[in-house]
């Protein structure tokens, strides 16, 4: 199928390292990255990374860096627009000073346990520090040689400069942000914290100020009272063991409005999918989704000996979007207003987002083809195998500026994918004609006439009997064709969250099974053994305006898109053949990548809402 102009120019598509030109009213889209690790990070620098933000930056804008854990060479095949180093704020940068012999931390902490396991060179060592650094992560208990704060300010003034140094507005952007890595009994409640200036706060808050995100946004706010702009990112609720996005604020008490009002206030988007696995949803969640089972090998909570599996309830994003049309029913308000973004969390300073360009996310411990393939390589008990390539984060912007990427993050006009760098665009209105999005103005007319992904619908005028939507999407020219296009949806009814998959345009000219409705699968191409697949399948691009055909004014709703590519190699498919052995059991050989939209909502006249006398999902009874 050949590509729709959109706007009238490539320029519009968002082409990542084009050259800027004056802003585009109608948006372009701009690729990057919103969560990094280097060696200022504990973590990173205990599995032995030594690769600078400076390498990180560089590395982002299509540079050939060399490795250190490796010693090769790696290099992205197509650069980033923009990227965020998103170090920890605890321990931020003091355990690079520890292999300093002139510093005077060196001083201190030479005969350290766990410095010297650090700083042997043994990733078994290394992974025996990490453990104990969690430790004092999850007990809150920092030793004070490694929580100078002191260093700490110092060490982030230096990764401000360095941000600073390499933006370059209209070709490559930096964002100034940081981890703060809340992971009590080792539950995932991990946020990145953004600025849209230059400077950031004089020092990060970390976990060991507060572990609750309440206190948080306490900060934020003190932070916006100062005259900053700033927000935060959820990541990793697959790891959360039910907290995420749970029914209770971190005293226990149910969520009411005031929380509901709040939380969106300050936390904006959610990471679908990074290396430990993907956010979206749970075959066991969603049983009647046949895509669900997407990158779900990472399986315990981080840092537990023996492993822990987590509650699935609570963790996934898709349940936490419905949740929230819940609470907008029952409370008036909704706590998981939710942008949709994707990210690395390598842990190695690069963010290698292409399956066949994978060379590790954890340091030493996955570092070369062998490694990974060996079996025996293990992060926090977890095998190398069973991590996930980087996916990526779309924002539609006007320009590629850091204030323009930034804001296009707050309104939530944003997309994740798996790694491939799918364009999608996603829009929602009343009176959408059919033929909308094969018209030259297509863009223009879809803003004009609704609202883009991350927005309310306007209210339903009278006449309006359902909403439409308009969706494009565009492959990744270094990647798979496209299978298809499925919108969301989610809704309460009767106390209960519900929803329901759309196949709304797909490739191949295919007809869906008039008994099930289910779609024929796009078929597979893949030869396992060579690690190479065709196009022959899928098309190139889709597009289509689909009407809700179950629409029912009363009920609140959500609606997101999910794009799926036909069959192609996984990462550790494309080693096994680098090896010449068989790919790893236990992981699938072929992968669907995907790209997912942030939402659009529904939001009914008050007075055509008839609420539930209970809403046992969200431990709430209406009075």
């Amino acid at each position: 199928m050949a590509a729709n102009p959109l706007a009238g120019s490539a320029d519009s598509l968002g082409e990542p390292g084009r050259d800027a030109g004056g802003p585009n009213p109608l948006n372009n889209v701009y690729f990057g990255e919103q969560h990094l690790h280097t060696q200022n990070s504990p973590d990173a620098y205990a599995m032995g990374t030594r690769n600078t933000p400076d390498d990180a930056y560089r590395f982002a804008k299509g540079e050939a860096i060399k490795k250190n854990t490796s010693g090769e060479m790696v290099q992205k095949k197509t650069p980033y627009d923009w990227v965020a180093i998103t170090d920890h704020a605890e321990f931020m940068g003091v355990f690079p000073q520890l292999s300093d012999p002139s510093s005077a931390l060196m001083k201190k902490g030479k005969d350290d346990p766990i410095v010297k396991k650090i700083l042997s060179g043994d990733p078994k060592q290394g992974q025996e520090a990490f453990a104990e650094i969690a430790v004092q992560l999850t007990q809150l208990q920092p030793s004070p040689l490694f929580n100078d704060p002191d260093i700490i300010r110092g060490v982030w003034k230096n990764a401000v400069a360095s941000a600073n140094k390499h933006y370059e507005p209209g070709k490559f952007t930096t964002l100034i942000g940081f981890e703060w890595t809340s992971i009590p009994s080792n539950q995932n409640l991990h946020r990145n914290i953004f600025f849209r200036d230059d400077t950031g706060p004089a020092v990060p808050f970390s976990a060991f100020d507060s572990d609750k995100p309440e206190e948080l946004w306490v900060w934020m706010q003190s932070q916006r009272d100062a005259g900053k702009q700033v927000f935060s990112i959820s990541h990793n609720g697959n790891l959360s063991n039910g907290l995420m996005f749970a029914p209770r604020n971190s005293e226990g008490n149910p969520i009411d409005l005031a929380y509901a009002q709040k939380r969106p206030k300050y936390e904006v988007a959610t990471e679908i999918i990074q290396t430990k696995g993907q956010s979206d949803t749970h075959p066991a969640l969603s049983p009647n989704d046949e895509f669900a089972g997407f990158e779900q090998q990472y399986s315990h909570l981080i840092g537990t000996n023996p492993p822990v599996l987590g509650r699935l309830n609570y963790s996934y994003v898709r349940e936490a979007l419905i949740n929230g049309v819940g609470y907008q029913e029952y409370l008036g308000a909704n706590p998981f207003k939710l942008g949709i973004v994707a990210g690395a969390d390598a842990h190695t300073a690069f963010s290698d987002n292409e399956e066949s360009n994978y060379s590790g996310v954890h340091g030493l411990v996955d570092a070369t083809t062998k490694t990974r393939m060996s079996g025996a390589a293990q992060t926090a008990g977890e095998s190398a195998v069973n991590f996930g390539s980087p996916g990526a984060t779309g924002v539609w912007a006007p320009e590629n500026t850091r204030e323009a990427i930034f804001d296009g993050i707050a309104s939530r006009e944003t997309f994740g994918t798996s790694g491939p760098l799918i364009r999608l665009r996603f829009f929602g209105g009343w009176d959408y004609s059919k033929n909308l999005v094969e018209k030259d103005s297509f863009v223009a007319g879809a803003y004009k006439g609704g609202v883009p992904m991350g927005q309310d619908l306007p209210a339903k005028p009278d006449k309006a009997k359902a909403p439409s939507f308009a969706v494009w999407a565009l492959k990744d020219p270094d990647s798979g064709n496209l299978d298809r296009i499925q919108i969301i949806k989610g809704w309460y009814e009767n106390g209960y969250p519900q929803e329901k998959i759309y196949d709304v345009a797909w490739s191949d000219k295919r007809k869906p099974d008039p008994n099930t409705g289910k779609l024929p699968p796009v078929g597979n191409t893949v030869d396992i053994k060579n690690a190479s697949y065709e196009n022959s399948i899928g098309d190139n691009e889709l597009m289509t305006v689909w009407t809700d055909p179950d629409f029912k004014p009363e009920h609140h709703a959500v609606y997101y898109v999910r794009v799926l590519e036909i069959p192609t190699p996984r990462w550790s498919t494309y080693d096994a053949k680098a090896m010449g052995i068989e790919p790893p059991a236990g992981v699938a050989a072929t992968i669907q990548e995907r790209a997912w939209s942030s939402p659009i909502w529904y939001t009914p006249d008050p007075g055509l809402v008839n609420k539930a006398a209970t809403y046992p999902h969200l431990n709430q009874v209406s009075n």
